[in-house]
């Protein structure tokens, strides 16, 4: 056992919380000590003798280190007391009593065993990264536990949001907090020039550093690019360092050899992505360059589409870097930014930002429909959901009150994305079940970024699959699964099994070669000169995620014919209606395709009213809600009162944020569009009333209850409270003048005084004096220093010594002596 570790001192705290509770949480700080200690005591532990403990780490290599150090420290061999788990990679045993499992492992264990029987407890590592597989997995371990109450979950991480978890396990949940073990850090900043070359600055700001300071050095880097760039710089400076790279592309010996001593004494530099943020410790590292910025996958609902997207790190994150400087000895952390450079506090949930298509699957293999039944730390986003839902059903996997349909069921023995699941799950009609597992390992693998030809990167793996060990082993795993050799004929139905997977990107050439429409609506290029760039139909297997004027990365050509074949729908007429700016009118007539792919077109004699609604919304998810403030007041106090309340009740309070209307038209706005050609007319709707008609009865009768459009003031008047802030999470404001306010002991508040008020306090001139969310505050403090200045520029209103007793007016002293 590691002794001297910080958690040492906090398990038996530990112990006696699972003892006494079903749910804990662990705060314990970077160098503590978690994830291989707590583990190990529990398995001791009354309650987990008779079964298995998974712990859920969120990458494969922290997984594979985390088992392997555990066994080491029992003397054993991984798959013996302690073993791991992760996609087409397993290490148990008989006596596996530990499992070290990634995050999506433990949805499937949930999916195929919903009670979880045979094990005793869940511990969720380093969950401050807020994955989205973490988030459901929590989510779908806390409804198992409301059937097994004897199965203990226990959240741990070096930084957590202890309140929004809480609201989520319990307001009981025992917290135990935990110290880490680091050493002083010094931070420096040296800010780069945008100007010049990131690489060669970089180096420059490495050697300097690594000049002061002893020790190995950790840059951490956005991506795998930027990792290479400054690789090739720096063994051009100073070939006598061991320049190692470490990220989730590389073969786990690769991995291993970045995290040891350099076997030749050489000094190292270790290049990681954000692999090195948590969870794994590169023996040796006193110096941390950050370059303080990191990439993320942010799905866009409205195109659809998962854009890359490289942004500053957030504060958390950037503290965490930092701390791997002093893991083992005083250090240094060089942040390559200006130190006044301001850092979001914390980073996004996945939840957010990511493709919900996932979510939205497990969901339904739950029996789940509505996400509301579930506790979620953060619920999935009305729109995102909606999209992935809305593709779900296009793949034939969801039907449609999201319930999964038979191909769904059958699609769910497949450990992949659903809309490769759905592809592999057709292929065998197509007679081309051996490609499709070739391609999902090629789709879903690494090492594919340099190679834009999606066919020769097959061919060559197809030819010499040794040469691939990674691409071989997932798709040998696959061919195991679906009971058949890996002996692919040729590659002639690569275009139908893309088109099955992604059909969406089906694109259609327009009139300039290398512009293409996509199924979905959307806009794709190619190059001129690509060889795709005539094509009349093809499927875009990559884009960036531009929602108009996509870049194509790679693709796939496809024939008309089989792509009739493969969606039958092709051949039914549907009338189709779009609205153009242009014109300011809907345009209408007759097609047959696939979405916003043509294969012919005729004159449509009268629009159907269904198709003239369909035009519209497709119009206003366009253009976006129009900016009415009644209806702005009305989302504000909604949304204030959605997120005031308890879970329960926070459930019956709509989302009524523009990006979940814009979701939910056809619901709440299209039963009022009959008659309606136009979107003026639809703007002249009165919105917020038909929302308002909406809700129930109750909810209705208790909205001006709880947040008043008007606020009465100690001068008698009342005055408009202003929600629109509520959008945004802020509290609502209430502008008035100071003097209305005299004898007003402390701020206003509403929904059941849970909410204060930001009162704006004006001038008689109705210029802003103060902004206070503590009324009482600022008569003690703020206002004498108000009273001073504004007494001689406003000598005929009141500016009395002791505000609280004082009379409160809108009128002048002058007017009041009349």
């Amino acid at each position: 056992m590691t002794a001297g570790l910080p958690i040492e001192a906090r398990l038996d705290a530990i112990q006696a919380a699972l003892a006494a509770h079903s749910r804990a949480l662990l705060v314990a700080e970077p160098g503590a000590g978690k994830t291989t200690r707590v583990p190990l005591a529990l398995l001791e532990a009354p309650w987990a003798r008779e079964g298995r403990l998974l712990l859920l780490e969120p990458r494969r290599v922290a997984a594979r280190l985390a088992a392997g150090f555990m066994a080491e420290s029992l003397g054993e061999s991984v798959g013996d007391t302690v073993g791991y788990r992760m996609r087409g990679e397993s290490r148990v045993g008989p006596h596996t009593r530990l499992e070290v499992v990634t995050q999506g492992v433990l949805t499937r264990m949930l999916q195929e065993d919903p009670l979880l029987e045979g094990v005793a407890g869940i511990l969720f590592d380093e969950f401050h990264e807020r994955s989205l597989e973490a988030d459901l997995g929590l989510a779908l371990a806390l409804d198992a536990q409301s059937v097994r109450d004897d199965l203990r979950l226990l959240v741990m991480s070096a930084t957590l949001d202890v309140e929004a978890l809480l609201g989520v396990l319990g307001e009981g949940t025992p917290v135990i907090d935990c110290p880490g073990r680091t050493f002083p850090v010094a931070t420096r900043y040296r800010a780069l020039n945008a100007r010049e070359e990131a690489a060669p600055q970089q180096a420059r700001a490495l050697l300097d550093a690594m000049g002061q300071q002893a020790g190995d050095a950790l840059v951490i880097l956005p991506g795998v690019a930027e990792i290479r760039r400054l690789a090739r710089e720096l063994s051009n400076r100073s070939p006598e360092l061991a320049v190692m790279e470490l990220h989730g592309r590389l073969p786990l010996e690769a991995q291993r050899r970045a995290l040891r001593p350099d076997p030749e004494g050489r000094r190292r530099v270790v290049l990681a992505t954000a692999i090195a943020e948590s969870s794994v410790t590169v023996d040796g590292v006193r110096l941390v360059m950050d370059a303080g910025q990191e990439r993320v996958p942010v799905f866009q609902p409205r195109s659809g589409l998962t854009r890359l997207v490289t942004r500053r790190v957030n504060r958390a994150s950037a503290d965490q870097r930092r701390g791997r400087a002093g893991r083992q000895g005083p250090g240094l952390c060089l942040r390559l930014w200006a130190e006044e450079q301001p850092l979001v506090p914390h980073g996004e949930p996945e939840m957010r930002q990511a493709d919900l298509a996932p979510l939205a699957f497990e969901l339904a293999r739950w029996g789940v429909t509505d996400p509301g039944s579930l506790a979620w730390v953060t619920p999935p986003p009305a729109a995102a959901l909606s999209a992935g839902r809305e593709l779900l059903g296009r793949l034939g996997l969801l039907d449609a009150e999201h319930h999964l349909s038979e191909l769904g069921r059958r699609a769910a023995r497949w450990p992949t994305h659903p809309r490769l699941a759905a592809m592999l799950e057709r292929a065998r009609a197509l007679d081309a079940l051996p490609l499709a597992c070739a391609l999902v390992a090629l789709l879903e693998g690494r090492g594919l970024d340099d190679e834009r030809d999606l066919e020769q990167a097959l061919q060559a793996r197809l030819k010499a699959p040794r040469e691939h060990r990674q691409w071989q082993r997932d798709a040998e795993r696959l061919a195991r699964i679906a009971q058949v050799s890996l002996k692919v004929a040729g590659l002639a139905p690569l275009g139908e099994l893309l088109a099955l997977a992604y059909p969406e990107r089906i694109a259609q050439r327009l009139d300039v070669p290398g512009r293409f429409r996509l199924a979905s609506g959307g806009l794709a290029t190619l190059p001129d000169h690509h060889p795709l760039a005539h094509a009349a139909l093809l499927v875009a297997v990559e884009l960036d995620g531009e929602a108009s004027g996509a870049r194509i990365f790679r693709a796939v050509g496809l024939s008309q014919k089989r792509m009739e074949v493969l969606y039958p729908e092709c051949g039914e007429w549907r009338a189709s209606l779009a609205w153009s700016d242009a014109e300011g009118r809907l345009i209408g007539e007759q097609v047959r395709g696939l979405g916003a792919v043509v294969l012919e077109r005729r004159p449509l004699a009268k629009p159907p009213a269904e198709a003239v609604r369909a035009a519209l919304i497709e119009a206003l998810r366009r253009r976006g809600l129009p900016r009415d403030d009644v209806l702005t007041q009305l989302q504000g106090r909604v949304a204030l009162l959605r997120r005031t309340f308890d879970s329960d009740e926070q459930a019956a309070w709509p989302d009524w944020s523009d990006e979940a209307l814009l979701a939910s038209l056809e619901a709440w706005l299209a039963p009022h569009l009959d008659g309606i050609t136009r979107l003026d007319a639809v703007e002249r709707l009165p919105l917020a009333r038909l929302l308002l008609d909406t809700l129930d009865w109750p909810l209705r009768a208790r909205l001006d209850e709880l947040a008043p459009e008007r606020l009465p003031v100690p001068s008698g008047a009342s005055h408009r409270v202003d929600y629109a802030p509520c959008r945004e999470g802020q509290p609502p404001v209430l502008a008035v003048k100071l003097q209305e306010c005299f004898g007003w002991q402390a701020s206003p508040r509403v929904a059941e005084g849970r909410e204060a008020v930001l009162l704006h306090l004006l001038s008689p001139a109705r210029r802003p004096l103060q902004v206070t969310a503590d009324l009482a505050s600022f008569w003690a403090n703020g206002y004498p220093e108000v009273r001073k200045e504004m007494r001689g520029r406003y000598p005929k209103h009141p500016w009395p010594e002791y505000p609280t007793t004082a009379e409160a007016t809108a009128r002048t002293k002058r007017r009041d002596r009349s």
